[in-house]
């Protein structure tokens, strides 16, 4: 078996929260929060984090992390994680963990890792969660996801999925954005070109989708604290300094 990487992509330019992975929380950057949570993962070998910044390459570096500049050029997170993965043969698996997730917890990590390994059927993995509140089940901020019986995605929307024609028997699921892949999927799918459905969305695992990829999904129950917002940002400052209370 090759190597697991945890590959974390990191942007300084963000249209709601310019510079958010050197935000200071408790006298760490956001950045260095995500990658000590992806540090407690068991199943990864080697973590790096991939950005176009110079800033938060040597915030990374100061803070004793691994660290690799890529093109300012590219369009999404799995095409930075792309170049990096193009420069590491010895890689076979990858985690793409969003730098803007402090809170994900390391099981999830490896349970994203763990499809990838073991399930030949497998190009690709993710993770959902169920939801319960109706203001969320029609956020369309908040993607949803329709699995079948062994837990492979059928389709992911803004929208609600499925309609409730009848009474729902089963549930409604809301996407995380943490990907696990197989070294050739990663290849694959960021060699293919944009599809109709996934410009339609503006969701880019549809591409996989629609070229006959199957994402594997598991069911975690926790509500991901992602930053996106000065508001997230004062959310997850609550929560670390409840606990540092504690």
């Amino acid at each position: 078996m090759g190597k697991t990487a945890i590959i974390i992509p990191a942007r300084y330019g963000s249209s709601r929260l310019e510079g958010k992975p050197l935000l200071k929380v408790a006298g760490k950057p956001v950045i260095q929060w995500v990658y000590e949570k992806a540090m407690q993962a068991k199943l990864a070998d080697i973590i790096i984090v991939a950005t176009d910044d110079e800033r938060i390459f040597n915030a990374v570096e100061e803070f004793g992390g691994n660290v690799e500049m890529t093109s300012i050029n590219h369009k999404c997170g799995s095409d930075r994680i792309r170049e990096v993965a193009d420069r590491h043969p010895e890689i076979s698996y990858i985690v793409n963990l969003q730098g803007d997730e402090p809170l994900i917890e390391p099981s999830a990590i490896d349970a994203v890792a763990k499809h990838v390994q073991e399930d030949d059927r497998a190009d690709i993995s993710t993770l959902i969660r169920i939801l319960k509140d109706e203001e969320e089940i029609n956020n369309p901020n908040l993607v949803k996801c329709v699995i079948d019986k062994e837990g492979f995605a059928l389709y992911f929307s803004r929208s609600k999925i499925p309609f409730e024609r009848n009474p729902i028997n089963g549930n409604f699921y809301g996407h995380l954005g943490i990907y696990g892949y197989k070294r050739e999927a990663l290849i694959s799918m960021t060699s293919l070109a944009q599809t109709p459905l996934e410009m339609t969305e503006s969701l880019e695992q549809l591409r996989a989708l629609e070229n006959g990829m199957k994402i594997k999904t598991s069911v975690v129950d926790f509500v991901p604290v992602g930053i996106d917002t000065a508001q997230d940002l004062e959310k997850f400052k609550a929560i670390v300094e409840s606990k540092i209370k504690i």
